[in-house]
């Protein structure tokens, strides 16, 4: 009897950036870090969880790579090294890097304002809370910058990305919509997650001539090597493209029908906030990239300089940490500022973000050290998932 749970006939095209070695041989410790796949395959047989990655690169090795359960249930297709993941947010720093390299070439200071170049952005109005309790609109205090935009402090809220994933409608279009909704706070006043890096790809597309995926694939993608990175997937690669799932009553996975964008054909509206799909090999070059000061393999993609302002703690002054996981804010990261504030096991300066279903990535210059996870489930229990393997993998470090 042929078992299902093997793909058949599909050679696996993973292409890893660096060499695999024994985790003790770069200070890991084995057995610690097995707890990491202990805790993801007794998700996997309660059936809370479908498949998943963990990799654990330090030293310019990886010394841990474990594919768990897997990316199509009900195909019985097992978990691949190769697995195509949507990666939703984290597309954010992608497109952060992207906006970081026109700065870096002079087309635009971080403190000018956003409407020089969208000039959509010229006529937003604040909705606060007036006599009675009454929402009322006023003009801003000032300008939203694109500083606010790569730290999500401009006062943007969330709207309508959702809704232009599913449209025909491109991103010059979203922006006109977008700018008609009220600001939920003054620019510079407080950190809210927001549509800002949508209006980042709209930007980029403004000043560079190009669309975001052209610009992305010419000056981030094909130069870092991140072939399987897109807005889409083609159809050559669609057995790879792992399911998405979500948790019915009992916290069961079940396979999610209907999808938020389309991911088998090139959208219309290229969402600079949550619209590409990588692969774990793919997003693990970029990550290295940072980790090494903007280059990797010799190929330059940001100045040391430049990655060093990404990574610092943007909030705005007397800014409490976000919560629920206390951390900091850069361009497109999150920051680690103090291991007490944090609360959890960790290492100053740390940075990385995640996406809403199940795709994580911590890169970590003091331990030399990029940790991910790959899954594909849309559930509340996301980042308990997440944080816990990230837990297990920051205690396996012993020297």
């Amino acid at each position: 009897m042929r078992n299902k749970s093997r793909p058949q006939n599909k050679k696996n095209l993973a292409a890893w950036p660096l060499s695999k070695i024994s985790p003790e041989r770069v200070g890991l410790c084995s057995k610690r870090l097995e707890r990491a796949s202990v805790y993801l395959d007794r998700l996997i047989a309660e059936r809370a969880l479908a498949g998943a990655i963990t990799l654990v690169a330090r030293h310019g090795h990886i010394a841990h790579l474990r594919c768990h359960g897997q990316q199509d249930v009900e195909g019985g297709v097992a978990m691949r090294e190769d697995a195509l993941f949507r990666i939703y947010s984290m597309t954010k720093p992608i497109v952060c890097v992207a906006t970081l390299m026109l700065y870096e070439e002079c087309a635009f200071l971080l403190q000018d304002p956003v409407r020089k170049f969208l000039p959509e952005f010229a006529n937003l109005k604040v909705s606060i809370t007036g006599p009675k309790g009454k929402p009322r609109l006023v003009p801003p205090r000032r300008d939203i910058t694109i500083h606010d935009l790569l730290t999500h402090t401009g006062g943007l809220s969330y709207a309508l990305a959702a809704e232009y994933a599913t449209t025909r409608q491109d991103s010059a279009a979203f922006i006109r919509a977008f700018c008609k909704k009220p600001l939920l706070a003054h620019p510079g006043e407080k950190w809210i997650y927001s549509s800002s890096n949508d209006v980042l790809g709209r930007l980029i597309e403004v000043i560079s001539g190009q669309s975001l995926d052209v610009f992305l694939e010419e000056r981030i993608f094909r130069p870092l090597g991140m072939h399987d990175t897109a807005f889409f997937v083609p159809p050559a690669k669609r057995h790879r493209f792992a399911a998405l799932y979500e948790h019915d009553a009992q916290s069961h996975v079940v396979r999610r029908t209907v999808e938020d964008r389309p991911y088998l054909e090139k959208p219309a509206f290229l969402s600079g906030g949550g619209g590409l799909v990588s692969s774990t090999s793919d997003y693990l070059r970029f990550a290295l990239m940072l980790l090494g000061n903007g280059s990797l393999g010799g190929v330059s993609i940001l100045s040391p300089k430049t990655v060093e302002l990404m990574c610092q703690d943007h909030l705005p002054p007397g800014h409490p940490p976000v919560e629920p996981y206390k951390f900091r804010y850069g361009y497109g990261v999150s920051v680690v500022r103090s291991l007490a504030e944090k609360q959890n096991i960790s290492s100053v300066g740390e940075f990385g973000w995640g996406g809403a279903a199940g795709t994580n990535t911590w890169i970590d210059p003091q331990e030399d050290m990029v940790s991910m996870v790959m899954f594909q489930i849309t559930s509340s229990k996301v980042p308990m998932i997440d944080h816990r393997v990230k837990v297990a993998f920051t205690q396996s470090i012993v020297k």
